[in-house]
């Protein structure tokens, strides 16, 4: 992606404010389901490589890991928000095995248009600057894989870094992420793990 610095010490210095983690799930956590499917149990879940240990090395770094996650599954009857729930629960313990955490998870469960909530909407945002209250876009940034990943972060005044296999896809987004890469543990080891 073109503006994008390689230099370690330069990407570092230009997230080194960075204290609040926002992370998508699907995509970024777990390999997303494809489409017209959805993640409805944790049997269905399979996590990326390395997403433990990025966790965990964000984790040390003292920064807060927060998940932001449209759920439409739920709206469309696929899943409920308990079996939601015990995903996460799962997602909590499976990720304590490796010494990681989250701090929190919120969710958007409406379709498409009911709320404000649903990214590219900043409603999960706005709730996470509530209950957190140190936290702010200044200080705050949003790691996703898609488009509406980088519009609600750049909406609600974030820095953002896209995950992406094709590092042009940055380019061609209405979003335009502040730094991209092709996993969350390169994108934590290059630009968060100091």
């Amino acid at each position: 992606m073109s503006g994008v610095s390689t230099s370690p010490a330069e990407n570092t210095t230009r997230f080194s404010a960075i204290k609040f983690v926002f992370l998508d799930r699907d995509g970024v956590i777990n390999r997303k389901a494809p489409d017209g499917e959805y993640v409805t149990s944790w049997q269905d879940i399979q996590i990326l490589s390395g997403a433990e240990r990025a966790i965990a090395l964000l984790n040390r770094a003292g920064r807060k890991v927060i998940v932001v996650t449209n759920q439409r599954g739920i709206a469309l009857g696929r899943y409920s928000e308990p079996d939601l729930r015990s995903i996460h629960e799962e997602l909590h313990a499976h990720l304590g095995n490796f010494g990681a955490h989250l701090d929190a998870i919120y969710y958007c469960p409406h379709d498409n248009g009911q709320c404000t909530c649903r990214k590219p909407g900043i409603g999960m945002f706005e709730q996470a600057f509530r209950d957190f209250p140190e936290a702010c876009p200044q200080n705050s940034v949003m790691i996703g894989d898609s488009n509406s990943d980088m519009i609600a972060g750049a909406s609600a005044g974030m820095k953002t870094i896209l995950i992406t296999d094709n590092p042009s896809t940055g380019s061609a987004l209405v979003g335009q992420p502040s730094a991209s890469g092709r996993s969350l543990l390169e994108v934590v080891e290059r630009y968060l793990a100091c």
